[in-house]
């Protein structure tokens, strides 16, 4: 497989030996943001790809594929592009392959000083979509090339919140979590109740009723033995607070109760009326009764008024 790599500004780059004919070390980095069989099944074809590029070239030497599946707008939680960073101060490669250079980051200025940094120590980044060697371009041309990147990335944001606000104004859930005591999904993706686990959610709002208060709450349970949803032992009061309010339990979703301004920070925030927001009755099996949940949310407010 012969793969060739070249700048923007080819014409007027000395000719040299091409990388398939060099001795070299090669590293690569894949990345998908979300963890659903589709982009984890890109994830494995980007990483097979690499590993069949790099073994296949008798010059090169593979040295670690590197992934993540997490956003590319910032560093939390990418702990493959830590690791990669980590190996290159210890000049274990010589160069790093990605298949786009949205897929190294999104985040412009945090690509270019990463990439500064991999040049100052003579490590070079190779993408294939774009087609460059960041050891032969310049940062000039690097910061339209991360510019455009990026530009695409805001479309291609703003064109996923406008089919989700689509699918909102029609009524259709969108249910982002995965772990949600009382219910699990079906093979559609709805929430159906899970018998044994409705009944502590039910206990839960007994409970409050009763006079206790989410730290009385949250020794009973574990007092009794009973488990969070991930299974932990302990229980957090503020887990406790916000499932007495959560309107899901009675069989209503609530859309859009927060946001995301800023594509790049991903940082959500709580809808105080900036957007629409959209109910939907019914959308599946109640748990607790609706005379329940708004005696325990009138109580709520009570307690709260009078602090």
């Amino acid at each position: 497989m012969s793969i060739q790599i070249y700048t923007i500004y080819p014409d007027i780059i000395k000719k040299e030996t091409p990388l398939e004919l060099q001795k070299l070390r090669i590293a690569a980095y894949c990345r998908v943001s979300k963890a659903t069989p589709e982009l984890l099944h890109s994830l494995e074809i980007q990483m097979l790809h690499f590993n069949t590029i790099i073994t296949e070239n008798p010059n090169w030497t593979l040295y670690k594929v590197y992934s993540d599946v997490a956003s590319g707008t910032r560093k939390t939680g990418r702990s493959g592009y830590c690791e990669i960073l980590r190996d290159a101060k210890q000049h274990r490669f010589d160069y790093i392959f990605v298949k786009s250079l949205s897929r190294f980051g999104r985040d412009t200025l945090e690509a270019l000083s990463t990439i500064r940094r991999l040049k100052s120590m003579n490590i070079g980044l190779l993408s294939e979509v774009e087609k460059i060697d960041t050891l032969k371009i310049d940062d000039a041309s690097l910061s339209i090339l991360f510019a455009v990147a990026q530009e695409e990335s805001a479309t291609k944001s703003e064109n996923i919140k406008f089919g989700i606000h689509q699918r909102m104004r029609e009524g259709k859930a969108l249910l982002n979590h995965t772990r949600f005591l009382g219910y699990t999904k079906d093979a559609e993706g709805q929430l159906v109740i899970v018998p044994e686990e409705a009944e502590i959610v039910r206990k839960i709002f007994s409970l409050y009723l009763e006079g206790n208060g989410v730290r009385k709450i949250k020794r009973y349970l574990e007092e009794h033995g009973i488990r969070t949803v991930t299974g932990k032992a302990e229980w957090s009061t503020s887990t406790i607070d916000r499932m007495l309010s959560n309107e899901k339990y009675m069989g209503i979703l609530l859309l859009q109760k927060t946001y995301t301004p800023d594509f790049l920070t991903g940082k959500q925030k709580k809808n105080r009326g900036e957007l629409s927001m959209y109910m939907i009755e019914d959308a599946h099996e109640a748990i607790i009764e609706k005379e329940v949940f708004e005696a325990v949310q009138k109580k709520k407010r009570w307690s709260t008024s009078c602090k």
